[in-house]
């Protein structure tokens, strides 16, 4: 049974971390070269294609009960993740919908774009 996936907009996003929410936990699921070129302060980058070296360890990295939010380019990749980690038992994941492109073209214009 796949459950509804929980989004959060990119401007409910900028309030959040301007708030340094601190019961917030951040995962970025883009590659390295990609955080390179934008990153946000605050997110944990966990690669998707590097899965196998930080599944077996996102239980005691990470709280299940405590609000995640994941965040990728568009909105994809970090949909799959959150499916993964409600899979895992994580119970308060969302999507950061449209990703660090729409942070970008509503929030910050300063975060590159690519």
């Amino acid at each position: 049974m796949e459950r509804s996936m929980s989004q959060i907009s990119v401007e409910e996003l900028a309030l959040r971390l301007a708030k340094r929410d601190s019961q917030l936990q951040l995962i970025d699921v883009r590659e390295p070269e990609e955080v390179e070129i934008a990153y946000l302060e605050g997110f944990e980058v966990l690669p998707l294609s590097q899965y196998e070296q930080w599944s077996q360890q996102i239980k005691t990295r990470f709280d299940p009960d405590v609000e995640t939010l994941v965040m990728c380019h568009h909105g994809v990749r970090s949909a799959q993740m959150c499916q993964w980690l409600q899979n895992n038992g994580f119970t308060n994941v969302k999507n950061v919908a449209g990703g660090i492109d729409a942070y970008s073209l509503l929030v910050d214009p300063n975060v590159p774009r690519y």
